[in-house]
């Protein structure tokens, strides 16, 4: 990545990976033996449950970025388009061709136990990054906590806002999709006690632009006093956003999101953009965080079961300090 000027956010998250090469992921050795770093050959399975969009993409691409820097570190990637047999399946080929460890990115996947036993049977490590599966046995999990993010992004509405309004709130989907729930609860939970009213969206936007943007267009139709809209991630927003640029309403309609991509943070900058605020979870510093934690693993290190990341709220005041042009996502 292109060197970037000191960031709050991305040095907190630097600090938490240096820790984690610190239990020695940077070693590389054959546990017990004390060989060099170059007589172990490493491979690593990414399983992605699907590739769908732009924040998954990221972290895949993120985690093979990272394990580049190292000649005897080699990545397989994995996309199983959604289905959650095909992802198990992919864990039972990955495993068939003798990998040392699995980061798995569940996407709005729950659980996956067929998968997880499979690994465990093997002996072989696996991280989770960004979801957090129900149940099943796994070495460790790294990501975000959405209920705090979706707190402070309603913390940031509530004060623009002072008291009074309507929101619009953009769901992914589908209904069970705790990561969409928890952020849309975290917003519920500071945004209607300060007085201002919340209005679900009848249809899911489906995490993309698209679905963002026939949403929030209808939305508008049926609702002419929206103050603001809340997306439960960055992508539906900028689909959000164009519907309140085409009605005429940018300079009355704010909007608010998670995720923290580089192009969000770049809005945010722009001036006039009615792009508020954006808490950031992002994928490329996931899939890093996520990377480390498995060779720490491989290295002999006993990791904490749970690492939740640095996730902040970037606003037009702080959000320099986020930018990185050099950002995969």
């Amino acid at each position: 990545m292109e060197a970037a000027p000191p960031k709050e956010g991305r040095e907190n998250v630097k600090h938490l990976m240096r820790a984690m090469i610190a239990t020695g992921a940077l070693a590389l050795v054959a546990v017990g033996t004390g060989a060099p770093a170059h007589a172990k050959d490493i491979k690593i399975g990414i399983v992605n449950f699907t590739l769908c969009c732009s924040y998954f993409v990221g972290m895949d691409k993120a985690v093979a970025d990272e394990a580049s820097a190292y000649k005897n570190v080699t990545t397989i990637s994995t996309d199983a388009k959604g289905d959650a047999a095909k992802l198990t399946s992919n864990v039972e080929d990955l495993l068939a061709q003798k990998v040392d460890g699995l980061i798995i990115s569940g996407g709005p996947l729950a659980a996956a136990p067929e998968a997880l036993d499979a690994a465990k049977q093997a002996g072989v490590p696996v991280v989770l990054v960004d979801r957090d599966f129900v149940g099943g046995d796994y070495s460790s999990w790294v990501g975000p906590d959405n209920k705090a993010i979706g707190t402070g992004i309603g913390k940031y509405i509530a004060d623009r806002l002072g008291g009074k309004g309507l929101v619009a709130d953009i769901r992914g989907g589908p209904a069970d999709n705790t990561i969409g729930l928890d952020r849309t609860n975290g917003m519920r939970s500071v945004v209607e006690p300060a007085g201002i009213k919340v209005e679900l969206s009848p249809d899911f936007g489906g995490w993309g632009a698209d679905g963002g943007f026939k949403v929030a267009e209808e939305m508008l139709t049926k609702l002419p006093n929206i103050n603001a809209f809340f997306c439960e991630n960055d992508d539906m927003c900028a689909g959000a956003q164009k519907a309140i640029k085409d009605a005429g309403l940018s300079d009355k309609v704010f909007v608010a999101s998670v995720d923290g991509a580089k192009g969000t943070i770049k809005e945010i900058m722009t001036p006039g953009s009615n792009w508020g605020a954006t808490g950031q979870n992002n994928s490329d510093q996931i899939g890093r965080a996520g990377f480390h934690r498995l060779m720490a693993i491989l290295a002999g290190a006993e990791p904490p079961k749970t690492t939740v990341l640095p996730s902040p709220i970037i606003t037009k005041d702080n959000a320099v300090r986020f930018y990185n042009e050099g950002s995969i996502f």
